[in-house]
């Protein structure tokens, strides 16, 4: 059957001597591996600029689901990004964001609330007139509620410390060292509630906001099986310290 659906492009690479193999996020039909044939000729009627990681695309394909791989028929770009693209502070954003989601979404099925949450996620970062230092630990937030393990906000005044383990707060010292700190886990605190739009709204000083972060990596890995290292992170972490 033809397939039409919005997607995002998480990965491409190169695939004989003038195909390209894609995994692609779709709004219909979860994440998808796809093959585009001759997109790498002089007179490809595809452009390769679609394929660059992060690229919001409508695409047709032929689609079958007990195939592993799908071949493009067409493909136009829903979104020309123009922030993200000439701005280092945004695209370092956006590259830990798409690695992070990449690293993190692996369900061939349909996810409405997920997809719409990726795409107005990149397009927020693309407006942005805002500082973006907060914007990766917000949308490691957010994104972890969708994938079902978001951070428990419920606590009394004697839960002082944020088990990473359980994703919720604690009064003592749990068994293991995964845990966060009375600093940390207040912080933690303040951020919960907020969206993407408010993400500037907290001054959090750089040495506390890596920390955080480096810790959220932690969060994610002890929630997901077999979570692999977020290469972008030391790129992101170049740019928002300069």
């Amino acid at each position: 059957m033809l397939l039409k659906t919005r997607g995002i492009v998480f990965r491409a690479i190169k695939y004989g001597d003038t195909s390209v193999i894609a995994d692609i996020y779709t709004r219909e039909e979860g994440l998808r591996t796809f093959i585009i044939g001759g997109v790498r000729k002089q007179k490809s009627s595809f452009s390769p600029g679609l394929l660059q990681v992060m690229t919001i695309v409508d695409l047709v394909a032929y689609f079958r689901v007990t195939k592993d791989m799908h071949r493009i028929k067409e493909m136009v770009p829903a979104q020309i990004f123009s922030g993200i693209s000439y701005d280092v502070v945004k695209s370092s954003v956006g590259l830990f964001m798409i690695e992070l989601a990449q690293k993190s979404i692996r369900e061939a099925e349909q996810n409405y609330r997920l997809f719409d949450f990726l795409e107005q996620s990149f397009m927020l970062l693309d407006s942005s007139k805002s500082s973006l230092a907060n914007y990766p630990i917000i949308f490691m937030l957010r994104l972890s509620g969708y994938l079902g393990f978001q951070p428990e906000r419920q606590r009394d005044s004697a839960q002082s410390l944020f088990d990473l383990k359980e994703g919720k707060y604690i009064t003592n010292s749990p068994g293991h060292t995964y845990f966060l700190d009375e600093k940390m886990s207040g912080l933690l605190w303040e951020l919960l509630p907020l969206d993407l739009t408010e993400s500037q709204h907290i001054n959090i000083p750089k040495d506390q906001r890596k920390q955080l972060v480096h810790e959220l990596i932690l969060f994610y890995r002890l929630h997901i099986e077999q979570f692999q290292e977020v290469k972008a992170l030391n790129i992101l972490e170049t740019v928002l310290s300069a």
